[in-house]
C-alpha cells in the first residue's frame, strides 16, 4: 500500500467507457483533480465482474477513490442481473397511504438490500434517495418520487436512509431544492421553475427533516430567486450550508447535461459549480470533456472539501454475497421488494 499515490480527493467525479479499465482511464483516475468514479449500466455485467472492477479502482490510490452509482430502484437501477429487482419508490408511497408503518418498515429493509448488495461488490455510494415531490408534472421524476406529501417523503426517505446506513452506505438526497414541479427534463433541456420561495416550502421540507450525508442540487433555474441553476447558485448552496446547517458533500449533477449549459463549456461549468460551493463535480458520458477539464482547470486545493468527500467512504466492512443469503434482514428486504413489484 505504501507505493500507492497518497492523494486527497480532487473535485471531479468521472466515468468509464466499459466493464474494465483502459490504460487512459487508469491514468485519469490517478489524476489529482479526480475524487471519485461514477458507474453506469454499461460498466456492469455481473456481480463478479463488478467486484473485480471496483477492487482495481480502489487499488489505484490511497485513500481509495469513492465509487458511486445511480441505483434507486424502478427504472433507475444500473445493476440488474444478479441483483435484487427494486421497486420504484412510488410503490412505497402507495403502501404508505394504506399502511404507513408497513411502508416505513419496507423502505428500511429495501434500503438495506440496496446498499448491502452494492457494497458486497465494492460500490461505496448510491445517489439515493430521491426527495423530489410528485406534483404529477415531471415525467423524468415520475415514479422515482416517493409521494407528493412532504411528510410521506420525509418518513419513507428517513427509513430508506436508515437501511443504507445499517449496511454502511452514506445517503445522497436529490434534487435540491426540488425537481418535481418542472415539466422539462434537465438531461436534454434547462427547466425553469417560476415559483416563489414560500410556494417551494413543501419541496424543501424533506431536506430540513432528514440526516443526509450528501446532497445533489437540481439542474433547474428558480427564476424568481436566482438566474442560475441550483448547482451553480450561491443562493441555494448558502441555504444548504447556513439555513439548513448541512455540512455534508454537495455534488453537482452531471455537468455534461443540457441543464448545465447555462455556464458555457465544460471548463466554465466546472469553474462555476466549484465557485458556487459544490464539493464534487460530475462529468459523465463525455471522455473528451474529461480530458479538457484535466488539461485546463486548475482550482486551488481545498482541504475542507476533500475531508467532506473522505467522510462518504464506508467505515465498516461489507458483508459478502454468500453471507447475505443467510442474513434474515436481507431476506426480509428481498421479500419486501418483491411484494411491491407488480
Amino acid at each position: 500500500m505504501s507505493n500507492l499515490p497518497q492523494l486527497a480527493p480532487g473535485p471531479l467525479m468521472i466515468d468509464l467507457s466499459g466493464c474494465s479499465l483502459s490504460e487512459l482511464e487508469r491514468e485519469r483516475l490517478r489524476h489529482p483533480l479526480v475524487g471519485g468514479l461514477i458507474l453506469f449500466a454499461r460498466n456492469y455485467e455481473s456481480p463478479e465482474q463488478l467486484a473485480q472492477l471496483t477492487a482495481e479502482v480502489h487499488a489505484l490510490r490511497s485513500p481509495p477513490l469513492l465509487i458511486a452509482i445511480d441505483h434507486e430502484g424502478g427504472r433507475v437501477q444500473r445493476c440488474r442481473s444478479g441483483f435484487t429487482r427494486l421497486p420504484p419508490m412510488r410503490r412505497l408511497g402507495e403502501l404508505w397511504e394504506r399502511q404507513p408503518a408497513a411502508a416505513t418498515l419496507a423502505a428500511r429493509r429495501i434500503g438495506y438490500v440496496l446498499a448491502a448488495e452494492l457494497r458486497a461488490c465494492g460500490v461505496d455510494l448510491s445517489f439515493t434517495p430521491v426527495l423530489d415531490l410528485d406534483w404529477g408534472r415531471s415525467a423524468v421524476i415520475g415514479d422515482r418520487a416517493f409521494h407528493g406529501d412532504p411528510l410521506a417523503v420525509s418518513e419513507l426517505a428517513a427509513a430508506l436512509v436508515e437501511g443504507l446506513h445499517r449496511a454502511g452506505m452514506a445517503a445522497c438526497g436529490k434534487h435540491f431544492p426540488g425537481h418535481g414541479w418542472v415539466t422539462a427534463d434537465s438531461h436534454v433541456d434547462l427547466p425553469m421553475d417560476e415559483r416563489l420561495l414560500p410556494q417551494m416550502a413543501p419541496d424543501i421540507e424533506p431536506y430540513r427533516r432528514l440526516r443526509l450525508d450528501a446532497v445533489m442540487p437540481a439542474h433547474v433555474i428558480y427564476r424568481l430567486l436566482d438566474a442560475r441553476p441550483a448547482g451553480f447558485s450561491p443562493f441555494w448552496i448558502d441555504m444548504l450550508r447556513r439555513e439548513l446547517a448541512f455540512d455534508g458533500v454537495i455534488f453537482s449533477d452531471d455537468l455534461s447535461m443540457a441543464g448545465a449549459s447555462f455556464a458555457g463549456g465544460i471548463v466554465g461549468r466546472c469553474r462555476a459549480a466549484w465557485q458556487a460551493g459544490c464539493d464534487l463535480l460530475l462529468v459523465c458520458n463525455s471522455p473528451d470533456a474529461v480530458g479538457e477539464v484535466l488539461a485546463e482547470w486548475r482550482p486551488p486545493a481545498d482541504p475542507q472539501r476533500a475531508r467532506r468527500v473522505e467522510r462518504l467512504a464506508p467505515t465498516t466492512d461489507a458483508i459478502d454475497r454468500g453471507t447475505l443469503q443467510s442474513d434474515a434482514d436481507y431476506l426480509a428486504g428481498v421479500a419486501a421488494a418483491a411484494s411491491l413489484i407488480a
